[in-house]
């Protein structure tokens, strides 16, 4: 009994921190840069389909990640193209690249496509075997997966805090601002939506790799994740000085996991998934509303 707990808790722990990659690059559109981009729920199958066909043909599993990062780099930059330079609004620049993003994958992989057991992804490479050889495959998902996300939260936080990355928080919070100081915010934003979408890719990639499955539709209902994701932990450590936003994120991906595990656990049929997730980021969505309606309210009377 107690084995299949902590298996089940280090699963869920697993795919809460691969999906915190995908809230990453939510984390970037929707808090920073204040912009609605549907372009994650074609971004990140888009990812999974490059790095099965690769992985199929024998390329090297830890090469697929930079690749997927730059497939969806470039998606970002076909939604900042359409939106910056066409003047398409934000929401139809996201649903058009997603909507071709769709036929793209299902051109590079088809519908399915499964990855051969015999073939090696980043938990089974020969330098991740060299060091966790001895630990079990379920936890040594979980050790690579933590690693991962640990450097990508820490690269971000260092790039938030340097001029380009400082700019880049000003586009959403007072684009007025970067105007000023003689800064195209149209580039920043094109900046911004390349990165989330690399990341979102990057989260695609290392999911394919941890199922050893692609499915076309694997992209539905990721954007609904990655923002209750982000609300859950913005929302939580709202006033927790010392956590910062991607580890908020990290955490509040990691608690949306667990929340659909539990339903799982409780009985919930399978095809009712995705009705869940869609009630559980209702009720976070009007928690997170009636918690920014008191601190409102507390300040109003503090002043």
């Amino acid at each position: 009994m107690l084995n299949v707990i902590l298996e089940t808790c280090a699963g869920t722990l697993t795919q809460g921190l691969i999906y915190a990659i995908l809230s990453y690059g939510i984390f970037i559109t929707y808090k920073i840069l204040d912009f609605p981009d549907l372009t994650v729920d074609g971004s990140f199958p888009l990812g999974a389909a490059v790095t099965a066909v690769l992985l199929t043909r024998g390329v090297n599993a830890w090469l697929t990640l930079p690749v997927a990062m730059l497939i969806g780099a470039a998606a970002g930059l076909c939604t900042g193209l359409i939106h910056v330079r066409a003047r398409v609004r934000d929401l139809l620049a996201g649903i058009i690249t997603m909507t071709a993003l769709y036929s793209i994958n299902l051109q590079i992989a088809g519908s399915n496509l499964t990855v051969e057991r015999a073939v090696d992804t980043i938990y089974t490479s020969a330098p991740v075997m060299a060091v966790l050889g001895g630990v079990p495959l379920l936890y040594r998902k979980l050790l690579v997966s933590l690693v991962l996300v640990v450097l990508i939260g820490l690269v971000l936080e260092w790039y938030f805090s340097t001029k380009n990355g400082l700019l880049l928080r000003a586009v959403g919070d007072n684009d007025t601002l970067v105007t000023t100081l003689a800064v195209d915010k149209g580039r920043m934003k094109i900046l911004g939506l390349v990165i989330a979408n690399a990341l979102v890719a990057l989260s695609g990639c290392i999911v394919c790799q941890e199922g050893r499955s692609f499915s076309a539709t694997m992209g539905t209902g990721q954007m609904v994740f990655g923002l209750a994701a982000v609300i859950i932990g913005t929302t939580l450590f709202r006033r927790v000085s010392f956590v910062r936003g991607t580890a908020a994120v990290v955490i509040g991906s990691i608690l949306y996991k667990l929340c659909i595990q539990i339903a799982i656990l409780l009985g919930l049929p399978g095809n009712m998934l995705k009705f869940i997730t869609a009630a559980l980021f209702l009720v976070i969505l009007i928690t997170g509303n009636l918690t920014g309606r008191k601190g409102g309210a507390d300040g109003a009377g503090a002043a």
